[in-house]
């Protein structure tokens, strides 16, 4: 039986998307440029990942000469969202509140950040 395809985001489309988000559109062969700063990445595997980026909605393209063009479809704010309903739906029930809990259970978040937080709580209240 055949696997489900993801609609989220892999590491690999996650560092695309980045270079996107941050340029706001790209050439395959820039995004192989900037990855390729941090780890050798081959064109046709950015290539690639890009028609599957295009596929699964994360981006539009137009072609310019020999080029492709891609731009993002979606905010990073937007993807960030669809990536914490995923995860809370996943592991947490669809519970912010588990999430928070097992957060401030499993980490060594600080007084400060927690009163921090809780101002902003307090702020999304009014």
């Amino acid at each position: 039986m055949a696997r489900k395809k993801s609609t989220q985001l892999t590491d690999s489309e996650q560092s695309i998307m980045e270079i996107l988000w941050h340029k706001e559109q790209a050439s395959v062969r820039e995004i192989t440029a900037a990855l390729s700063e941090e780890k050798a990445t081959a064109y046709t595997t950015v290539q690639t990942m890009c028609k599957i980026l295009a596929d699964k909605g994360y981006v539009d393209f137009r072609k310019e000469g020999k080029a492709f063009i891609y731009t993002p479809k979606i905010t990073q704010k937007e993807a960030r969202k669809g990536a914490l309903t995923s995860l809370l739906n996943k592991f947490f029930g669809g519970s912010p509140e588990v999430l928070a809990q097992h957060l401030i259970q499993e980490t060594d978040i600080e007084l400060d950040d927690l009163a921090e937080l809780q101002k902003h709580i307090d702020r999304a209240d009014d």
